[in-house]
């Protein structure tokens, strides 16, 4: 299944919507087919304009979901009116619902402690058909050998279809693209916050926020200190940048 991708600053963000993107989803689970999926909104964006490595990874991702609603707005002014934002939380519950009909087995990793843990308690009893296959729970910091050699081990004996990463980017992307290759899972799919919302660890924005791209506001508000820089910051300079773009004054290469 191929996926058109819209231009963003050098960062392919691939056309989807909640319905298409499961569908390429669910096509690379039945053929077991290995990748990566990077849930992309400014952040990862932004993060991407200084790193030309994290650029790549984004560019060379099975998929780009838009995460935010600015990737939307790009997509639909390049002609794809069928485009809509695949949020990670909404992503991850469509998914999950799919799976109790079909065979899809689940390993959690990231979050804080008992994060992971707690996220799995909470979707199943949600979705109490769906296979839940294992869990683990990363120190702040790079895995050492023998904590690497642990995961590796659990993805071998539990054998998941979906590895779900909470992590914050641009770390869960890179390890998706360090780790995918050569883990034991089909597909590789970093959802953020998604681990702490789920679990219920911290409340969600209203849909309406989500819906009107105020989400960064209310993220904002409840953890200034955290997203100070990435929202005070990133989001004027990628306005600027967009702008920039959009005018023909800079051209971006997907690269």
């Amino acid at each position: 299944m191929v996926v058109e991708r819209v231009n963003v600053l050098g960062v392919g963000v691939s056309v989807l919507n909640l319905q298409t993107a499961l569908a390429a989803i669910a096509d690379a689970v039945r053929q077991k087919r290995k990748g990566y999926i990077c849930v992309t909104g400014v952040h990862g964006v932004m993060e991407a304009q200084n790193d030309e490595n994290f650029r790549a990874i984004l560019n060379h991702a099975f998929l780009c979901t838009p995460d935010g609603m600015p990737m939307v707005w790009m997509g639909k002014i390049h002609g794809y009116s069928e485009m809509r934002r695949v949020y990670g939380p909404d992503l991850m519950l469509e998914v999950c619902a799919w799976s109790e009909k079909n065979q899809c087995r689940h390993f959690f990793f990231g979050g804080a402690d008992g994060v992971a843990d707690k996220l799995a308690e909470k979707l199943k009893a949600r979705f109490p058909k769906m296979q839940i296959v294992g869990t683990f729970t990363p120190p702040f910091r790079p895995l050492n050998p023998a904590e690497e050699n642990e995961l590796r081990e659990k993805i071998r004996v539990a054998r998941p279809d979906i590895l779900w990463v909470g992590l914050s980017t641009p770390k869960q992307e890179k390890f998706m693209a360090e780790f995918s290759p050569t883990l034991e899972a089909t597909l590789t799919i970093g959802v953020g916050a998604a681990f702490d919302f789920h679990s219920g660890r911290i409340k969600q924005a209203p849909r309406w926020m989500q819906h009107s791209g105020l989400e960064w506001f209310y993220r904002f508000c409840t953890e200034p200190r955290r997203l100070a820089r990435r929202y005070l910051k990133n989001n004027p300079l990628f306005v600027a940048k967009i702008a920039g773009q959009l005018c023909g004054l800079k051209k971006y290469n997907l690269t």
